[in-house]
């Protein structure tokens, strides 16, 4: 099991100079923390709650995690700043959940997967290159600031890709699905940028290159 992040009390907050040259491009900090999301909050109801993988997995087996085995995965933390496209960034979140390194080993992909579709409530979804999936600071995260998520953040369960816009930070997840090739997913069908990098300024699909999307 992965070690939970051990912080130091007498490591100071960073200064405001420090914070900006952690900004992407276009990006500012705002007062408090915003929440956006698309459609309604869902309920929850652990009873019937399921997580499932599925697609191209290495056994071609689709697997189900009820809400109690889901909890029993490994924890561990992610300390990490959060860049919306709209241009807002929250820095020096503190993340606490599963790895995805964790599902990734309890389900392992095909040796072809390049890709990764995560699927939410309502049928939302957005996609990933696998090497932004497989990363020690992707998240499926169930706390914020050592507090259980509010519905409104994506409680009982949202992804956290920090190095990649929030909109691929799915809330209310519910499924991952392994791909041998590139969909788009939710946003990206309706213009937003296939890959999604703060720093590149990736925000709208006019602006990719060949090769950062489907045909």
């Amino acid at each position: 099991m992965p070690e939970p992040e051990i912080r130091d009390p007498e490591i100071r907050e960073p200064e405001i100079r420090e914070v900006e040259t952690r900004l992407p491009p276009g990006q500012y900090i705002p007062r408090g923390r915003p929440i956006l999301h698309y459609g309604r909050v869902p309920a929850f109801r652990p009873q019937t709650w399921r997580f499932q993988v599925f697609g191209a997995t290495a056994s071609g087996d689709d697997h189900k995690f009820t809400w109690e085995e889901f909890s029993r995965l490994p924890h561990t933390t992610v300390m990490a700043d959060f860049h919306c496209v709209t241009k807002f960034s929250i820095m020096g979140n503190e993340w606490g959940g599963i790895p995805a390194a964790a599902l990734l080993e309890r389900v392992p992909p095909d040796p072809g997967v390049r890709h990764v579709m995560i699927w939410a409530e309502y049928g939302y979804s957005a996609n990933l290159r696998f090497g932004d999936f497989d990363r020690p600071s992707t998240l499926f995260a169930t706390e914020l600031d050592e507090q259980r998520l509010t519905p409104e953040r994506g409680y009982p369960v949202r992804l956290v890709v920090p190095h990649l816009y929030a909109w691929k930070s799915v809330k209310w997840v519910r499924a991952i699905e392994y791909l041998l090739e590139d969909r788009r997913g939710f946003w990206e069908d309706r213009g937003y940028h296939n890959i999604g990098d703060p720093w590149q300024e990736q925000r709208y699909s006019y602006q990719e290159d060949p090769g950062d999307g489907p045909p």
